[in-house]
């Protein structure tokens, strides 16, 4: 009768131990997005606080700092960067390193968090705070600008390129983006302001083409960037194009 009960227990333990690997994927994704949302909030939250103390809730991307809005000499180094890489028409935009390298220490300039801003996409229920250069590390937290690409405090002459998983270890990241249509609405909150964009096109291309999310003269753009298809492997990219909607802005 023991050995009975031994190889009883053993199935038993090995039943269980199945159903721990099968769900923990889905585990593990459930906590990875509930880590990214909740980062989200706090960056939001952050920011409202500093906002409120500095007496100035939101600042225009298109005038000058000012001494009482919160950060004014890195939203001023910012400025200077968007308008340096237009000019330069993003030469150093040539390879992976030149885009995973962040474009700027945030602590440098007083900053106590290592996060840019957030993004949302009311349709897909996403939130996810945004980190300079695309790194593996700052992928694996949300999503992530894309450095030589303009920074995300908008500005005419500006497409902020950011970048995000197409789902990762059970996480959503960017996997649903492909849900996303012509006239959808993303926001960018920044340490400054948020920024409404509306949806205008969609679009499957190569990894290596870069012309296609390079900044369009007279345009104030976002462009949302995944690997494609799912679970490919990364063999092409999907990329969501945005403009800048500063009439729901005024709403």
């Amino acid at each position: 009768m023991m050995w009975r009960r031994v190889i009883m227990v053993f199935i038993i333990a090995m039943f269980l131990l199945g159903v721990i690997v099968m769900l923990y994927p889905l585990l593990h994704g459930v906590f990875v997005d509930t880590k990214i949302s909740m980062d989200a909030k706090e960056f939001l939250d952050q920011r409202q606080e500093t906002a409120a103390g500095s007496g100035q809730e939101s600042q225009s991307s298109n005038v000058p700092p000012d001494k009482t809005m919160p950060y004014p000499e890195l939203f001023a180094a910012m400025q200077t960067y968007n308008a340096r890489i237009c000019e330069a028409r993003q030469s150093q935009l040539c390879d992976p390193w030149s885009y995973q390298q962040p474009s700027f220490s945030l602590e440098k300039y007083g900053v106590d968090t290592d996060a840019i801003g957030v993004i949302c996409i009311p349709k897909l229920q996403l939130e996810m705070p945004i980190y300079l250069g695309a790194t593996t590390e700052n992928m694996a937290k949300g999503a992530v600008h894309l450095s030589q690409t303009s920074l995300p405090i908008g500005g005419m002459n500006t497409n902020c390129v950011l970048a995000g998983h197409r789902g990762y270890n059970g996480a959503a990241y960017f996997r649903y983006i492909t849900d996303l249509e012509i006239g959808d609405t993303v926001t960018i909150t920044n340490l400054w302001e948020t920024l409404i964009y509306s949806v205008v096109d969609t679009e499957i291309i190569d990894p290596t083409d870069i012309q296609k999310t390079l900044i369009q003269e007279d345009h104030e753009r976002l462009t949302l960037l995944t690997c494609h298809p799912y679970a490919s492997g990364g063999r092409q990219r999907y990329v969501v194009y945005c403009e800048r909607n500063k009439e729901m802005e005024e709403i």
